[in-house]
C-alpha cells in the first residue's frame, strides 16, 4: 500500500494526533489526580497543591477506607448488584434480540415498533415507584434490576447484529434437527462474541455507576451500593465518618475528608480498570459493528 506523503496528509496526521493527545490528557488527568490526592496529606489536598503526583505521601486514607465496614459492605453490595444485574440483562436482551431478528416471528414488525416506544416515553418516577411498591420489590435488590432489565438501545444493537449473520447457518442446523434454543446457544452466541462483550461492558458500567435507583428503592443503609456511599461522602459531607470520628478523635480537623473521598473514588474505579483489559479486544470489534459493510 502506497502511503500518502502530501502536505495535506501530513497536516491531517498532525491534527489527528494532536486531538488524540488532548483527549488522552483530558481522560487521564482526572484519574491521576484522584489517585495522587488519595495518597496526599490533608494540608496539601485542602490547599489545592496536588496535581498528578502525591504530596506528603501516606496510605492512611486507604487504611481507613478498607477498615470502614460500611464502605466494604457497600463495595460488596455493588459487586453483587452488578453481577446479577448484568447477567440478567444480558440473558434477556440477547434472547429478545434473537427472537426479534427472526423473519418468521409472528407480529415481528409490531414488536419492533413497540420496543421503540420506551426510547421516547416512560411512565415516570412516581408511577414506577408505585409499581415497585405494589409488586413488593421496595427494599429489594430486584427494584434496581427489573425496571432496567432490557436496555432498548442495546437490544437494537444486538438485533441488528443477529440479522447480519448468514441465515444459511440456521437453515443447515434446522435440517439436522436443531431447535431454536440449540441454534441460539450453539451457533448464534459463539459467533456473536464482539457484540456480546460490548453489551456486557455497557451493562457493567451502568450497574456499577448506578446510585439513584438505590437511593429511591433501598431505605436500608446496609443494602446501599458503593456509589451511594460515595454520594454521601461528596454531597453530605461527614455523615459516613461519624462512627470513625467517635472512635478515633474529637477533633474533626484531623480527619482528611477530601483524601478519604478520593481514596473511595479510586477504589470504585478498580473493578472496571481490572475488567476492561480482558474484554477490550472484543469491545473494539463490537463498537465497529455496522460501520463497515462486506
Amino acid at each position: 500500500m502506497i502511503r500518502d506523503t502530501s502536505l495535506s496528509s501530513k497536516l491531517l496526521d498532525v491534527l489527528v494526533h494532536t486531538v488524540m493527545a488532548v483527549v488522552l490528557v483530558a481522560t487521564l488527568y482526572p484519574v491521576l489526580f484522584v489517585l495522587a490526592a488519595s495518597f496526599s496529606s490533608k494540608i496539601a489536598v485542602d490547599a489545592g497543591q496536588v496535581t498528578v503526583y502525591p504530596i506528603g505521601f501516606h496510605i492512611d486514607n486507604y487504611n481507613l477506607v478498607f477498615s470502614e465496614s460500611r464502605i466494604m459492605r457497600a463495595f460488596s453490595n455493588s459487586v453483587r448488584y452488578t453481577a446479577i444485574g448484568t447477567l440478567s440483562n444480558l440473558a434477556v436482551t440477547s434472547m429478545m434480540a434473537y427472537a426479534l431478528s427472526r423473519r418468521q416471528l409472528a407480529f415481528r414488525k409490531l414488536y419492533n415498533w413497540i420496543i421503540i416506544i420506551p426510547l421516547y416515553f416512560s411512565g415516570g418516577l412516581i408511577p414506577t415507584f408505585i409499581l415497585m411498591v405494589s409488586l413488593g420489590f421496595y427494599g429489594s435488590m430486584w427494584a434496581l434490576i427489573l425496571p432496567n432489565l432490557v436496555g432498548i438501545t442495546n437490544l437494537i444493537i444486538m438485533r441488528t447484529f443477529f440479522q447480519s449473520l448468514p441465515i444459511e447457518l440456521e437453515e443447515s442446523a434446522s435440517l439436522d434437527g436443531a431447535n431454536d434454543l440449540l441454534i441460539f446457544f450453539r451457533i448464534i452466541l459463539p459467533l456473536s462474541k464482539p457484540v456480546i462483550f460490548t453489551i456486557l461492558l455497557y451493562y457493567l458500567v451502568f450497574y456499577w455507576n448506578s446510585w439513584f435507583s438505590a437511593f429511591i428503592y433501598l431505605p436500608d443503609a446496609k443494602m446501599a451500593p458503593l456509589q451511594l456511599v460515595i454520594r454521601e461522602l461528596i454531597v453530605m459531607g461527614q455523615s459516613i465518618l461519624q462512627a470513625v470520628e467517635s472512635g478515633t478523635t474529637s477533633d474533626l480537623g484531623e480527619i482528611n475528608l477530601n483524601g478519604i473521598r478520593y481514596a473511595t473514588l479510586f477504589v470504585s474505579m478498580i473493578p472496571m480498570l481490572v475488567i476492561y483489559p480482558f474484554i477490550q479486544k472484543y469491545f473494539v470489534q463490537g463498537v465497529m459493528i455496522g460501520s463497515l459493510k462486506g
